[in-house]
This record gives structure tokens, C-alpha cells and sequence, in this order.
């Protein structure tokens, strides 16, 4: 999600030894394994809620664990609650409590992938605010990029057969890529206006995971949990496995681990390669989805799923060219930073860099 920080600055490291020799190919690897892990998520949160915690409780679960362990982080950066109170808050409440919410909901009715392809609408949904509600031109790139995301989520969805799955899941995943745009929009305008140094995106993780923390615990009333479940085991298309190895992977790889590297490597990628990396995350969601829980896509998803990230790749860099308009980085919830702009959301985010950021999902998920 959007924030911008020094990566974009003039002392960023993206010159020609970021992005060549050793560098770029370090660069690359970080933004695969961030895709990977972040990819993870929803396949890992599945089998836990089928076990039988609630989506609310596994996001609760997910947040206050990996905010714990970037209590370090935020004292760092404690000058951003002064300095940016809203971007912070913003940050919290959508990319973090809201993208996260709507989708592990979204997961508990179906499949993965499907979920996280329909977050994938978020860059061109805010070129669809740009050009509707902003009443800014758009390219026609952009414009190619929204017919492109649209075509596809009507084949991953199959409209012609009535809508091959459950609606409610569906309308959630749609959620999660409005919570995305709700935190783009809210970071455009509280961007750097003032002239403010741009603030560090892992200070605006760690504050994200903190508000976020707090926000799920009214909604999530954790009070209510079904702790037994963690001390059990869940199934993974057959085969069982400890609940409480599935947790740790969703906090400390498809989270912690997952920023991580992604901030790391957002600094070192250009906006095309990091755009490419992040649809990835899409595809490793449903492989392993396929894999380990045995979601089988048809073919005309499997080909719509090609044509919604196209779309939203085209759209994401159509809205670099818009002057003065809202960068369009890839999701959150699964994913990850891949924007100019952007901030993986925590979601699957999905997660999928804070404002500021160079490259690099998430919102996501």
C-alpha cells in the first residue's frame, strides 16, 4: 500500500549497483521470496479456520503476532505517530484490519486464488476513481488495463454460468480491493504536501500491525477464541498438520518474513520488474492452493486469472503516467509494495510498500 518513503528519495539505492550484477539478482531473490511467502498465506490460514477458528480470529491472530515482534521497529520510528498520524491511521484501519478482514473472510467461502485475483481489481479500480470521481483523463493504457482486469475476473468468476462461486465470498474479496483503494486515496492526499521528509515504510509497517492489532481486537473479541483448536491439528488436502506451525508460518514467514524481504527489495527493483514479481504472488497463491488444498481452477479461470493481472499490470503502470494522481500498486492482502507507491498488504496481502517506497505486496492480502 501507499506510502512514500526514502526509497524514492535522492539518497535511495536504486542507482545502476542496486540494479545490476549482484545487486539486482539479490533484489530479485528477495522480491521472489516475498511473493512466495506472502503467497502462503491464504493457503495457510485455510486450513485453521476450516479446523474450525474464525476468519476474524485467524487475522486477529496473525496481526498481534507480528506486531509483537515489530515492537522494536516502531520505537525506532516513534517520531511517525507525531509526524503522520493520519497516513499511520489510515494504514491501519484499511491496509491492515480491513484488507486482512475481508480477506481471510473471503477465503472461507472460496478458493484462494480466486480471492486474491479478485484483489488484483484494486489498481484499476483507482484509475476508475481518477477518471469518475477525480474527473482527471486517464490514458488510454489505463483504460486497456480496467477492460483487461474487468474481461478476466468475469472468466475466473465464469458469469456465464451464473457465478461459479458463492457471492458473499466473492463480494468480500471485492472488499479487500476497496480497502486498498480507500488507503491509496487517503495516502494521495496525505502525502508530502507539507514537504516533510517521506517517512521509512517499516515504520509504517510496524505502526500499521500496531493499529491494526488494536482495531481486530474490538472486532475480532479474542476473548471468544477456540483455543483448543491451536493445540490440535488441521487438515491440508489430506494430510495433517500441527494448527500451531500453520500460525507460525502466518506470522513470522507470510508476515514478518514477508515485508521484510519486500521492503528490501522494493528499494532495489525498478517499477516494471517489481510489477512483474508482484503478479506473481497471484500465481503462487493458487499453485500452492492447488497443491496443498487441493482447489483445482478450470481452465477459462485459469486463463481469466492471466488476463486480470495483465490488466492490472497495465493499469498499475498507466497510473505512473497520470500526473498528480493516485499511484496504483498491487494488492495488499496477499501481497505487496510494487508501486512507486505502495505497501503489501497485510492480508495475504497482500500486503501487497509504504508511501514512498520504490517497488515491490502489500495490500496482500
Amino acid at each position: 500500500m501507499p506510502v512514500r518513503t526514502s526509497g524514492d528519495g535522492p539518497g535511495s539505492r536504486k542507482g545502476s549497483n542496486g540494479r545490476t550484477g549482484r545487486g539486482h539478482g539479490a533484489a530479485l531473490g528477495l522480491a521472489l521470496g516475498s511473493a512466495v511467502a506472502f503467497g502462503g498465506s491464504g493457503v495457510a490460514a485455510k486450513p485453521l479456520i476450516v479446523a474450525g477458528l474464525e476468519p476474524l480470529h485467524v487475522v486477529w491472530l496473525r496481526v498481534v503476532g507480528a506486531a509483537v515482534v515489530v515492537i522494536p521497529v516502531a520505537v525506532r520510528h516513534r517520531a511517525l505517530v507525531r509526524r503522520r498520524p493520519v497516513l499511520l491511521a489510515g494504514f491501519a484501519l484499511l491496509a491492515v484490519a480491513g484488507v486482512q478482514a475481508c480477506y481471510f473472510a473471503a477465503i472461507s467461502r472460496i478458493p484462494v486464488g480466486v480471492a486474491l485475483l479478485v484483489e488484483y481489481l484494486a489498481p484499476a479500480l483507482v484509475l476508475g476513481w481518477v477518471r469518475f470521481v477525480q474527473r482527471r483523463p486517464v490514458t488510454r493504457s489505463a483504460a486497456v488495463g480496467i477492460v483487461l482486469a474487468a474481461g478476466g475476473l468475469a472468466c475466473v468468476v465464469e458469469v456465464w454460468s451464473g457465478l461459479a462461486f458463492d457471492a458473499l465470498g466473492l463480494v468480500l474479496a471485492l472488499g479487500a480491493a476497496c480497502c486498498q483503494v480507500g488507503y491509496f486515496v487517503l495516502s494521495d492526499h496525505g502525502g508530502d504536501a507539507d514537504g516533510e521528509e517521506a517517512p521509512d515504510p517499516l515504520g509504517v509497517i510496524a505502526y500499521g500491525l500496531l493499529g491494526g492489532a488494536l482495531v481486530l481486537t474490538v472486532l475480532a473479541r479474542p476473548w471468544e477464541l477456540d483455543w483448543s483448536v491451536l493445540g490440535g491439528d488441521a487438515a491440508m488436502n489430506g494430510a495433517r498438520v500441527p494448527a500451531l506451525l500453520l500460525l507460525g508460518w502466518i506470522v513470522l514467514i507470510a508476515t514478518v518474513l514477508a515485508y521484510a524481504t519486500g521492503v528490501l527489495a522494493v528499494r532495489r527493483l525498478s517499477p516494471q520488474v517489481a510489477g512483474v514479481v508482484a503478479c506473481l504472488e497471484a500465481v503462487v497463491a493458487t499453485v500452492l492452493a492447488r497443491v496443498l488444498l487441493g482447489e483445482h481452477l478450470s481452465a477459462p479461470q485459469v486463463a481469466g486469472g492471466a488476463v486480470v493481472l495483465t490488466g492490472a499490470y497495465v493499469a498499475q503502470r498507466a497510473a505512473r503516467a497520470v500526473p498528480a494522481s493516485i499511484s496504483a500498486p498491487a494488492p495488499v492482502a496477499a501481497g505487496g509494495p510494487q508501486g512507486p507507491v505502495v505497501v503489501r498488504d497485510v492480508a495475504g496481502t497482500p500486503p501487497h510498500a509504504p508511501a514512498g517506497t520504490h517497488p515491490g505486496e502489500p495490500p496482500r492480502e
